[in-house]
């Protein structure tokens, strides 16, 4: 059966080469967006954009591109569940086994002191959707989000038993999440300002447990 692995990364760093063994070594299809997918297709990678695996086109700035059902219906199908399997094929939904994602370095803006209303414009939807997916269903997919462990991901999948990932599947699920969490801190803080003088100067910015 074709493996799939999703790829939209910001932090481009060994990117190229982690692709590159997907495909050569350890026989992944490539399913990207944007700046990764050109950045890849340049590399001489073969990669198919999202929007021709959704038969959907980018819109609205590409506000909305990889929020589509062919996208998390393959993401969040359990391997273990026979209807799951037939509603996907039914609906022609390819299973995605990896992804590979990390989220946008928003503290950069807000350190970089970019106008707040332009912050907005930086907060990720897409990404965290994805881990969030990926996360849930931890058994079937293997969630990357760190370049630090693409290596460690190809030492373990060498191994005559390769296992899902560089962590127990459980543990991927709580990683995604803990990321998840991190990031959404300096969101909250760096555009609590504006939607604070919508109302009132009260609303109040919430951090998360365990950050």
């Amino acid at each position: 059966m074709e493996k799939l692995a999703l790829l939209s990364a910001s932090d481009k760093r060994g990117l190229v080469e982690f692709a590159t063994a997907l495909v050569n070594r350890f026989g992944y299809r490539l399913l990207s967006t944007g700046g990764t997918a050109k950045l890849l297709a340049e590399r001489g990678l073969p990669v198919t954009e999202v929007s021709q695996h959704t038969g959907f086109p980018e819109i609205m700035d590409g506000r909305v591109k990889t929020l589509h059902p062919k996208i998390h219906g393959g993401l969040l199908c359990r391997r273990d569940k026979p209807d799951h399997l037939r509603q996907a094929e039914v609906n022609g939904i390819a299973l995605i086994d990896l992804v590979v994602v990390n989220l946008y370095p928003f503290e950069e803006t807000v350190a970089r002191r970019e106008s707040t209303s332009k912050r907005p414009l930086r907060i990720s939807i897409s990404v965290p959707s994805m881990l969030r997916s990926a996360a849930k269903n931890h058994e079937s997919v293997t969630v990357v989000c760190d370049p630090a462990d693409y290596q460690p991901c190809c030492r373990r999948w060498n191994r005559p038993r390769r296992c899902l990932g560089p962590a127990p599947p459980r543990a991927q699920g709580f990683s995604a999440d803990r990321k998840l969490r991190r990031g959404d801190l300096p969101v909250s803080r760096g555009t609590a300002g504006r939607a604070g003088s919508r109302c009132g100067g009260r609303i109040p910015v919430f951090a998360h447990p365990d950050v």
